[in-house]
């Protein structure tokens, strides 16, 4: 175990990278590290000759009323995680450092960052895109790495990477649940005890849902089960549950053809528990069709 560089200024970043030789993986944080990120910090050891972390909750991506003030933070126990993992490089800027004036060009996430998580925050994506490409910049990864537990902003990442010829493999990894299902996430320390075992209903209208495309029901038959295991949950809002294509976030309305693979695809939610947002998903392959079988002679 080896105490990361800690760079606050981008001098200091500058001259820990310019110490790194080999391959270097990003893991893009906005810190209150947790066992999710903790998964993301072991695949980027596994990847790469060294890993940097950058601990920065930025402010572009949340809209005036979310939980930017609020959003938790706890530097300390951030770095003995990074150290844990032998974590090269933290940077954590302050708000000026990254931003020593406010962007007047900005990555537009265009219309794939307009649907779902997009449509409940607007400008949102733009805000992660834009910070992403300066980290990039700042940080010359050869590699960054990703959960999947923000599948969209994965595919959004993915995208920008590949349109704007950025150079850096993206690699990611499984949403990571804690013991009672829930999907780990910094905003899961804002529930109260009731309003976590309401949020429950996430992870299990997942699975139920998921079942149910396996067993042959349609798109629209599994999300019409779905919108009702949420609504009979007291405390829940449901905000969307949508079955979409990994890559685009096109909504997927049928399944595959007679003459078609098998589809992979995601089926995503977010709700709002009292007052906290939440977002869950679960990989499903929708079964290709098949014609209907040519009737034997008796």
């Amino acid at each position: 175990m080896t105490d990361p560089i800690v760079a606050r200024s981008r001098a200091e970043l500058d001259a820990a990278r310019a110490s790194l030789a080999g391959t270097v993986a990003l893991v893009p944080t906005m810190g209150a590290l947790h066992e999710g990120h903790h998964s993301l910090l072991r695949k980027a050891k596994r990847n790469a000759d060294h890993t940097v972390v950058s601990i920065f909750v930025n402010p572009l991506q949340f809209a005036p009323t979310e939980d930017l003030d609020r959003y938790p933070r706890s530097f300390d126990d951030d770095l003995r995680m990074c150290a844990d993992e032998d974590v090269a490089i933290v940077f954590a800027p302050t708000n000026d450092v990254m931003y020593p004036s406010l962007p007047a060009v900005r990555v537009c996430a265009g219309a794939m960052g307009e649907r779902f998580e997009g449509a409940s925050r607007p400008g949102h994506f733009d805000g992660v895109l834009t910070v992403v490409a300066k980290l990039f910049a700042l940080t010359r990864p050869h590699k960054a790495v990703f959960g999947r537990k923000d599948a969209q902003q994965l595919a959004l990442v993915r995208r920008m990477v590949a349109d704007l010829d950025l150079g850096v493999e993206v690699l990611s990894v499984p949403l990571v649940r804690d013991r009672d299902g829930l999907a780990l996430s910094s905003r899961n320390k804002y529930l109260s005890a009731e309003e976590r075992e309401a949020a429950l209903i996430l992870p299990t209208t997942l699975s139920t849902t998921a079942q149910a495309l396996a067993d042959g029901a349609s798109p629209a038959q599994a999300l019409t089960i779905a919108r009702a295991l949420i609504a009979s949950t007291d405390g829940v809002v449901l905000d969307y549950v949508a079955l979409v294509d990994p890559d685009t976030f096109d909504v997927i309305a049928d399944v595959p053809g007679g003459d078609d693979v098998d589809r992979k695809a995601i089926l995503a939610v977010a709700a709002r528990v009292g007052t906290t947002r939440l977002i869950d998903n679960v990989d499903v392959t929708l079964r290709a069709a098949t014609s209907a079988p040519t009737p034997r002679e008796v």
